[in-house]
């Protein structure tokens, strides 16, 4: 049976959640693989929004066992809370599985975050400000907390005051903040274990027997493919891989493991936070996708920058993560321009450019070459079939499926669970 990869195709926030939902009845495991919760999912179910930040999708699919892999790193906060806000509306969440080798977002890495952020001024990458990067960069520089770790509070307590050995030095010293002691630190992560470890789990061996006994597992990537620290666009970017060899390490299963690896497309482009956006608007029909689409980020609340499909870098992510398949959303935020311009390429210092250019100064410098493509001003949200849309609307899929480089085998049409049009099954 199938092990799938969902992942975004631009820079995040292109509905992913709404793909795995949509999925998330006829797989048996969901998986979130890196990031923490500086991700968001909005899922709509019926009249019910939710809004998900941490917890995998799948999570709202009955039957399905949502896993938070060891790539995750995890703010027990905002765990139990959303956890806890998922359990009053009715939702069953006993299933969850959290890996024990996932990293703690620390109360010091969210410090250490904020105020790193604010001492860099216009130089700031933009970042949530929820200590996700201070707590990967603790990871790789092996003073990381664990979750395991909070069920010997003896060893946590000497990898705390190791991390605040140094951390206390900047805070003080460069940030004139004050230090934070390692009883204050340990005793607040103590009262969270209790709470979790039903949840705690060796959620490797168990994705590998599931895989093993031919069930299906859908890995989630949270962010972006645009937003990759290796493949990104780096210093504006995340702090983990977003892309599909990040399920891989983030979850603990081989790559020949994988059978299907489908990208998220939104119809236009859209980015949260600072870093080059060649396609971005700034006049009324930026301003027009920005409503129409609702355009705010579901875990920042900032609004998020809006432009035109860009199938450049729709093509570079087909290229670094082996595309299979994309799921294209939001066609119907289109529907009433009478004209839609696509970015085909890039003029760069007077040259044309059909590949996104690995010089990040190149990258600055990009301006858009653009088609432009008819558009349509029938309402597609009661579609059920590609033969449904209006010819134009077909025509635009068209150009974009033919663009990118990977079938469209999906079309949102609406924010609903059910105002999808499936053309190919990913099953």
């Amino acid at each position: 049976m199938p092990a799938l990869v969902l992942l975004g195709a631009q820079w995040g926030d292109e509905g992913k959640g709404k793909a795995t939902d949509l999925l998330g009845g006829s797989v048996d495991y969901v998986v979130r693989y890196q990031g923490g919760n500086n991700a968001g999912h909005t899922v709509v179910v019926g009249d019910q929004k939710y809004a998900l930040h941490l917890l995998p999708s799948g999570i709202l699919s009955p039957g399905c066992t949502p896993v938070i892999g060891n790539g995750v790193v995890v703010d027990p906060s905002v765990l139990l809370s959303e956890l806890s806000g998922l359990n009053e509306r009715g939702v069953d969440t006993s299933k969850l599985l959290l890996s024990g080798n996932a990293h703690i977002i620390t109360p010091y890495n969210v410090t250490v975050d904020k105020v790193t952020e604010r001492f860099l001024g216009k130089r700031k990458i933009g970042t949530t400000g929820r200590g996700i990067g201070p707590t990967y960069a603790d990871k790789i520089n092996r003073v990381g907390i664990r979750v395991q770790d909070l069920y010997d509070e003896s060893i946590l307590h000497q990898k705390v005051e190791a991390a605040l050995d140094v951390k206390n030095q900047v805070l003080t010293k460069l940030y004139n903040r004050r230090a934070i002691t390692a009883d204050q630190v340990v005793e607040e992560l103590l009262g969270y274990a209790e709470q979790i470890k039903p949840y705690v789990a060796d959620t490797v061996l168990i994705l590998n027997q599931a895989l093993e006994d031919d069930k299906v597992v859908l890995f989630e990537g949270g962010q972006g493919t645009l937003l990759d620290i290796d493949h990104g666009t780096y210093p504006f970017v995340t702090s983990s891989n977003p892309t599909a060899g990040g399920a891989c390490t983030g979850a603990g299963v081989g790559p020949t493991k994988i059978s299907r690896v489908i990208g998220i497309l939104k119809a236009y482009t859209t980015r949260v936070g600072a870093g080059p956006f060649p396609t971005e608007l700034f006049d009324a029909d930026g301003e027009a996708l920005r409503r129409i689409g609702g355009e705010r980020g579901v875990t920042t609340g900032r609004d998020r920058r809006c432009g035109w499909f860009d199938a450049v870098i729709a093509r570079y992510a087909t290229r670094v993560n082996g595309l299979t398949d994309f799921f294209l959303t939001k066609l119907d935020v289109l529907t009433g321009w009478e004209q839609i311009p696509v970015c085909v390429a890039y003029e760069i210092d007077g040259r044309r450019v059909e590949e996104l250019p690995y010089s990040q100064t190149d990258f600055h410098h990009a301006k858009p070459v653009y088609e432009t493509l008819p558009g349509w001003s029938e309402d597609i949200t009661k579609a059920k079939s590609f033969s449904d849309l209006p010819k134009n609307a077909q025509n635009y899929v068209k150009a974009l499926e033919e663009m990118s480089g990977a079938p469209i085998s999906a079309i949102g049409v609406g924010p609903g669970r059910d105002e999808t049009i499936e053309i190919n099954s990913f099953l």
